[in-house]
């Protein structure tokens, strides 16, 4: 089935979408509202959200060309089209891992808006150079500047471990962004754009006129695609997926909603797709972890294994508001990071309390977070005998035995570096290795006395296994029945399994398990 569509992918210029014929998903009413209602905003969302793409269509609207919103909601919501000077700051190119690199970067951003509107000589630093070039620009124009920075934070992000060079950054950032304050009458809208919004770096505080409008329902489905959006301009991409697939219509969106829905922003719960991997998906016709495959997760990792972060407590983690806008310089709360990443997402909000719970937004993001992951709590080069499908077909034909000898080899050996809090490693350890295997086989998770209970279901056998830490597997066997674990199951009719664990803090191993027949 031919495509007439031309699905755009790494295209996040607003003007070569248009021009060139691409997919463009109408965001512009809201868009409309947002340059309308603010004059300083900020936005946080994942990297490959429509970020760029945002600051794009900005950038046109306030450029006036009207040409390019034709048939758009712009189009007959605006009227006048008045044409305004545009800073467009991108930080996103290239890489910070040099002292100067900023500097550079600002230092060749700025020269170029020189050419057009000239530089006062005395103006030495990027601030002082920034804050000619507005007030020369409105004075040229008789209009007020736009600016727009996007990815203001990638030059903290690359820096995290290297306080140096983070410092430096910072006071870089603060001094230039500071600006914005300073020159707010040559200022008709700016707005900046990030990953993360870094609250104690000073660059917030010294810019106490900035909206965040990360969490605010007005906004929620700004970057992402909604459902309907979906249904509305990707109909004949969908039957084509579905037919490659061998999979129905109805079927095809409903892996679609599976591998690549669930992200929810704000408190009113508007769920909205990854926008790169849907249109990735429907483009190729194929489904792949295609976000996932873009990034790396390297700094998610290192904070959960410094932190010694118990990962089951990831899940249905119950936070705050105020929780949930900040991170901190020294990434000490992993849990706003993880969230600000794309890594966690709101599944529900307590109204009465104000407070959000959190979870994994969908399989992609589930499924690569816990593989990146499992290296780090167990054997670092993973052979094909630790497989997801090996320990997958050794549950689902009932080979109990194999599944733990094989866990077992797979937790043998950890080294002592990644294991100074021993049982919260062992707990990420079996966490991960079973929410893996729960991809494939039905999998719930209980806490009981800060100890794992894990239910693991295949078509004909259930597995109930208890965990215990310098204990025995006899006192966790002991514990599913005293506790009554195998109660719920006792009418179900599959075959079952009870199974206690135990692991050893001095070997750093599983060293022991019993299964028995229930």
């Amino acid at each position: 089935m031919a495509q007439t569509v031309k699905y755009p992918i790494g295209i996040q210029s607003f003007e070569s979408i248009r021009e060139d014929g691409f997919l463009y998903v109408d965001k512009t009413a809201l868009i409309y509202q947002l340059v309308n209602k603010s004059k300083f905003v900020f936005l946080s969302r994942p990297r490959r959200f429509g970020k760029s793409l945002l600051l794009t269509t900005i950038k046109s609207y306030f450029e006036g060309r009207r040409d390019l919103f034709k048939g758009l909601a712009m189009d007959t919501l605006e009227h006048d089209w008045t044409v305004h000077p545009v800073f467009l700051i991108d930080l996103n190119v290239g890489n910070y891992f040099d002292p100067e690199a900023l500097e550079k970067r600002l230092n060749y951003i700025l020269s170029n808006y020189e050419d057009t509107y000239g530089r006062k000589d005395d103006a030495k630093s990027t601030g002082d150079r920034f804050t000619y070039l507005l007030k020369r620009a409105s004075e040229l124009t008789g209009r007020k500047a736009v600016v727009l920075i996007d990815e203001y934070d990638k030059p903290i992000l690359h820096n995290i471990h290297n306080v140096e060079l983070l410092e430096r950054f910072r006071a870089e950032l603060q001094s230039f962004y500071s600006v914005l304050k300073s020159s707010d009458n040559d200022i008709r809208f700016a707005m900046l754009t990030g990953v993360t919004k870094i609250g104690k770096l000073s660059i917030f505080s010294g810019l106490n006129n900035i909206e965040d409008i990360s969490l605010q329902p007005a906004y929620g489905t700004l970057c992402g695609i909604t459902r309907q959006e979906l249904l509305d301009n990707c109909a004949d991409g969908i039957s084509s997926l579905a037919a490659e697939e061998g999979l129905s219509v109805d079927g095809a969106l409903e892996q679609l909603r599976k591998e690549y829905d669930g992200y929810s922003f704000t408190k009113a719960m508007q769920r909205v797709y990854n926008p790169f991997s849907l249109v990735s998906a429907i483009k190729s016709r194929q489904f792949n972890h295609f976000w996932y495959s873009t990034g790396t997760t390297t700094l998610l990792v290192n904070l959960l294994r410094e932190r010694d972060y118990d990962l089951e407590n990831l899940e249905g983690i119950v936070v705050d508001g105020s929780r949930l806008a900040d991170v901190d310089v020294a990434f000490n709360d992993v849990v706003p990071v993880i969230f600000q990443t794309g890594y966690l997402t709101i599944k529900d909000y307590d109204r009465e309390m104000g407070e959000y719970t959190l979870g994994f937004p969908n399989r992609e993001v589930a499924d690569g977070f816990v593989k990146d992951l499992l290296p780090t709590y167990g054997r670092r080069n993973l052979s094909s005998e630790f497989s997801t499908g090996k320990f997958v077909r050794d549950l689902r034909g009932g080979d109990a035995e194999a599944f733990m000898r094989r866990l077992q080899a797979f937790l043998a050996d950890v080294p002592y570096e990644v294991a100074r809090v021993r049982e919260v490693h062992f707990h990420n350890a079996m966490y991960l290795m079973c929410k893996l295997v729960g991809f494939y086989v039905n999998a719930e998770y209980r806490t009981s006395d800060g100890r794992i209970d894990l239910v693991l279901k295949t078509d004909r056998f259930i597995y109930v296994i208890e965990c215990k830490i310098d204990r025995s597997p006899e006192e966790a066997l002991a514990q599913i029945d005293d506790k009554g674990y195998l109660l719920p199951f006792a009418a179900d009719g599959r075959k079952l399994y009870k199974i206690g664990v135990n692991f050893s803090t001095e070997r750093r191993r599983l060293d022991g398990f019993l299964i028995k027949e229930a």
